[in-house]
């Protein structure tokens, strides 16, 4: 079996310069650290993780505590995204650990989880508004990385799209085309990228002069079944002047508009246009829609390897603000949305 000692051996030096280059500690250079794990990998070497807890107080491990949704389509990244974080950690010496959250109180799992004292920090996703979870973490001086953030002044780690901007630019893009009566299908109201799109929503629709309709903002989990009825009954009037446009928060509402225009007679672009955000969906793609559709696309697997590199370079020691990164979703116009239907003419037949 390979030790320390081989590998200070056969780059010339000392067990302790190899143990702590292959711990991250920032004193050692960026270079030394490379050369000792590529001499770790061509060696064979196997860390032992009890001495490596008692040298460094440092696992080599990370949780992730999920909680999954009754619609599998809508869970449909999940294998993915665990995928993709074991594989981004494993490049990174770091194991994974993942528990299901099947109850009611949010924090309960983490405390359950650092009563074994087996995690150096962990890896957060879908952030309500002022999370609890993080909260709880952080008077803990427990190391965390967040897939969004429950606040725009967040001083953690994390790595997010610009959810503001996403529903702002759809919203104009469509008032370019002589659209007024604009719906939006948001997700659950109590995330926090879902509140960040609703007040782009509202602050881009007040910027082009429109009224925002009746009933027109709502707030669903991302199914087929939700983004259905809810434009069925905005089309048919049940809430006023129907929308000649819909911005649908997923790939899935957008689906379900999509079939009550068809169940309703209505065309797409002709009387109504659609457009939505894509997070990459693999069963499910915009291109594939009849008509394409038009989207912001950010695929969810992107933030696999940054944010497993946030969550490894803090526990080594990185400046939590310094591994803070916030994108722009892409917009991309495909053929499902087109100029507003004439003035006084009704979307249905």
């Amino acid at each position: 079996m390979t030790t320390l000692k081989d590998i200070g051996t056969a780059l010339g030096l000392s067990v302790t310069t190899v143990s702590r280059a292959l711990n991250d500690f920032p004193e050692v250079s960026a270079q030394t650290r490379d050369r000792v794990r590529a001499a770790a990998e061509r060696l064979g070497y196997q860390a032992n993780r009890s001495a490596q807890r008692l040298a460094t107080g440092r696992s080599g491990m990370v949780g992730m505590i999920v909680k999954t949704s009754a619609d599998y389509r809508a869970d449909q990244t999940f294998m993915e995204i665990l995928v993709g974080m074991s594989a981004a950690l494993a490049a990174r010496d770091t194991d994974l650990v993942l528990a299901v959250d099947q109850g009611r109180d949010p924090v309960e799992p983490y405390r359950r989880m650092l009563g074994r004292d087996l995690l150096d920090g962990f890896i957060l996703n879908a952030p309500v508004t002022h999370d609890p979870r993080i909260s709880f973490l952080n008077e803990r001086g427990i190391p965390l990385v967040v897939h969004g953030r429950d606040r725009v002044d967040a001083d953690y780690p994390f790595f997010t799209i610009d959810n503001h901007a996403v529903a702002a630019e759809s919203v104009q893009l469509l008032a370019a085309l002589g659209h007024r009566r604009i719906a939006y299908l948001n997700g659950p109201e109590q995330y926090s990228y879902a509140a960040r799109r609703a007040q782009g929503y509202r602050a881009a629709m007040a910027q082009a002069g429109l009224p925002v309709l009746e009933g027109a903002l709502t707030h669903d989990p991302p199914t087929a079944a939700a983004g259905y009825r809810q434009a069925l009954s905005l089309l048919a009037g049940q809430r006023g002047a129907p929308p000649t446009a819909f911005i649908c928060g997923s790939l899935l509402l957008a689906e379900g508009v999509m079939h009550a225009t068809v169940d309703l007679g209505l065309a797409v672009p002709r009387d109504v246009s659609v457009m939505a955000h894509d997070d990459g969906l693999p069963m499910l793609s915009a291109s594939s829609f009849t008509p394409a559709l038009t989207v912001t696309h950010a695929a969810l697997h992107d933030a696999c390897v940054p944010l497993a590199n946030a969550l490894v370079d803090l526990i080594g020691g990185a400046d939590p603000m310094s591994l803070q990164v916030l994108n722009r979703a892409e917009l991309i116009v495909r053929d499902s949305t087109g100029p507003a239907p004439e003035t006084g003419r009704t979307p249905w037949p």
